[in-house]
This record gives C-alpha cells, sequence and structure tokens, in this order.
C-alpha cells in the first residue's frame, strides 16, 4: 500500500509538469495532513501552489484505490461537500504569461471563471470531461473538451463512441475528443471523426492515465501542435503511465514521451 497525492487537476498538473511545462495549480484543499502531504509532492516536481487555497476547518479530498492483476482499478472517494467554491479570492491578472489552460468539472466555479477569460486572450484551454457537468454550459466554454467514454455515453445516449462524438459535435463550435482506454482517442476536425490508436504496453496500473492524457494535451496544444499530433503526444503519454504503478509515480519525462513517438 501506498500513499501518494492524486485528483484530476493535480495529477494533470505533475503530467505537465513531468512533460517540461512551467505550471501553476489552482485549487482548494482542507487545513490538514493530507493537504501538506499533497502541496509537499507538487512542489517537488516543481509546481507553483501559490493559489492552492487552504481552507480552516475543512478536510482535503481523499480517495481509496485498488488496482487489479490487469491494471484496472477501482476508486472509493470523499469529498467535503462544505469547502468553500468561491473564486473571488483569485487575481484579476491570474492568466498573465499563460499558454494553456486546464479545468475539471469537479470545481466547476473555477472552470466557469477561468475557461471564458481564457478564451479573451486566446489561449487554447482543454476540459477534462470525465463526468457530465453539474453546469453543463461549461462544455461550450472550452476551445478543447475531452470526454471520458462513460461520460459523453451519458451525455449524448449513443453507445458507440465514433457516433456519439459526432452527435454531441453537431451544435459544437470547439473541438471534442475522446478517450477510450486500450482502445485509443477520437476526436472532431473538419466534420470528421478522426481516430488515434493507443499505444500498446503492458498495463501495471491505469490510475491517473486520463489525467496524463489531458495534461499532455495541454502542453501540446500550448506548443502549438497541430490536432493530430497533439493527439498522438497524449496517448503517448498516457500509455507510458500505464507501464509503472502508482497514479504519478509512473507519469513519464518528456524523453520518454519522445522517444515512443520516434519509436524508440
Amino acid at each position: 500500500m501506498t500513499t501518494s497525492g492524486g485528483g484530476l487537476a493535480g495529477n494533470a498538473a505533475t503530467a505537465c509538469a513531468r512533460l517540461g511545462a512551467e505550471v501553476s495549480l489552482i485549487a482548494r484543499l482542507g487545513d490538514d495532513p493530507f493537504a501538506d502531504l499533497m502541496v509537499a509532492e507538487l512542489e517537488r516536481d516543481g509546481i507553483d501552489c501559490r493559489w492552492v487555497r487552504r481552507c480552516p476547518g475543512y478536510r482535503s479530498p481523499v480517495s481509496s484505490v485498488i488496482v487489479d492483476r490487469h491494471g484496472e482499478r477501482m476508486v472509493v472517494s470523499y469529498s467535503d461537500p462544505d469547502i468553500p467554491s468561491d473564486t473571488g479570492w483569485l487575481p484579476a491578472g491570474l492568466l498573465d504569461g499563460a499558454d494553456a489552460v486546464y479545468a475539471e468539472t469537479r470545481w466547476i466555479e473555477a472552470a466557469l471563471a477561468l475557461l471564458p477569460e481564457a478564451r479573451r486572450r486566446g489561449l487554447p484551454s482543454v476540459l477534462d470531461a470525465d463526468r457530465r457537468p453539474t453546469h453543463p454550459e461549461v462544455l461550450t466554454l472550452a476551445s478543447h473538451v475531452g470526454f471520458s467514454a462513460p461520460a459523453l455515453r451519458e451525455f449524448t445516449g449513443i453507445d458507440d463512441l465514433p457516433s456519439a462524438l459526432a452527435e454531441a459535435a453537431v451544435a459544437a463550435t470547439n473541438v471534442l475528443l475522446v478517450t477510450d482506454g486500450a482502445s485509443g482517442a477520437w476526436y472532431m476536425e473538419d466534420d470528421a471523426v478522426r481516430h488515434v490508436p493507443a499505444y500498446p504496453v503492458r498495463a501495471v496500473d491505469t490510475l491517473g492515465a486520463g489525467d496524463t492524457w489531458h495534461g499532455a494535451l495541454a502542453v501540446a496544444l500550448a506548443e502549438g501542435q497541430p490536432l493530430a499530433r497533439a493527439v498522438r503526444f497524449a496517448n503517448a503519454a498516457a500509455a507510458l503511465k500505464c507501464t509503472e504503478f502508482g497514479g504519478r509515480r509512473g507519469m513519464p519525462s518528456r524523453d520518454r514521451v519522445d522517444a515512443m513517438l520516434s519509436g524508440g
């Protein structure tokens, strides 16, 4: 048994940092030993945690994760339902100097505040839509929305992922993508559904693979990579993560991802 920091945004931030990006994390934590552990771990990866808000009297989110012999996992999570969700404490110039923004739906107020500002500045943004959001309008705010397979099926009511993606994209003005583990990823471009296969690996632990994928996509878009190349980059990073145990331990360096992309 091991103890490690986690969470969608924290994991994505770690993935970005391992890939060579300069990363600032905006988050809410309780004022407890779990928060101390999480911040210390993030800072060891060089992540700027000045905008990680510690909320006295509240508990940090925690999860118990069980990984089976095939590398698949079951997660049981707890989040304090009363932890403050306001964003008024964030400074107006928070995105000054940013090249891309990542957001997720667990703290929907932050996504609703930051994604429109990213759009106003012309920055690429990635929303991790791993579940149907409580405020569906957030799906229209990011330049790129990456669905999990279950979330896209729930959102559209269509089981076949390429068909579901095409249906979701009918009224969309942004780029929609969906990931499905070893089956790879699909994305919409030029009114067509395009598929990028997953890199074949022996999966030891899939925990954090989706977070790695979204973080890597954000890095690629920040660098101005074309969409097809950005998705391949994200697929490679996620595949490499699965080859090692631990949600963050296996998140790859840039050198490892570049080597996989070049066939090394």
